[in-house]
């Protein structure tokens, strides 16, 4: 998987420790109301497309460069369906992460599905109701940019 150079720095002198980080996550759909998912080189596992902003960049633009860099597909940020903040991820190197995601409903506005980097090992359109299996958290992000309902954000109780 390719590590951002700002935290390849940052591991240097932190080492395994855990980074809270920002993160972003793409549901593409396209004129057919099929979404765009990707399966990650790292796990093997199907997912939504999915990155880190570097430092000034702002989300929204992450999350089309993210959705380029890894399936050649042009998008167009519509809004936010979902704020949340993950659980702690042990990568294979023993580092740890957890992100700050923030997830957009896209619309592609060009470009052929197909793997454009090493971060996945396929990419392809699916039908939302013919997905491959995938962490149940991907499913709630899908559900989330289908509702009409404004962005989704948890509130800790204040009790």
């Amino acid at each position: 998987m390719a590590t951002p150079d700002f935290i390849r720095t940052i591991r240097a002198s932190a080492g395994h420790q855990l980074l809270w980080l920002p993160g972003v996550s793409a549901v593409v759909f396209d004129d057919q109301g099929r979404v765009l998912l990707g399966q990650r080189s790292d796990n093997h596992k199907w997912a939504l497309i999915s990155g880190i902003p570097d430092p000034g960049e702002q989300p929204a633009d992450c999350v089309v460069r993210e959705v380029y860099e890894e399936t050649a597909v042009r998008c167009v940020p519509e809004r936010i369906v979902l704020v949340r903040s993950t659980k702690p991820v042990t990568y294979g190197n023993g580092d740890i992460c957890q992100f700050m995601d923030i997830t957009f409903r896209c619309r592609a506005v060009g470009g052929e599905a197909r793997v454009n980097d090493d971060e996945s090992l396929q990419v392809g359109w699916f039908e939302v109701d013919a997905l491959p299996k995938m962490d149940e958290r991907h499913h709630v992000r899908i559900k989330q940019a289908l509702s009409d309902e404004p962005a989704w954000f948890e509130v800790a109780s204040t009790e």
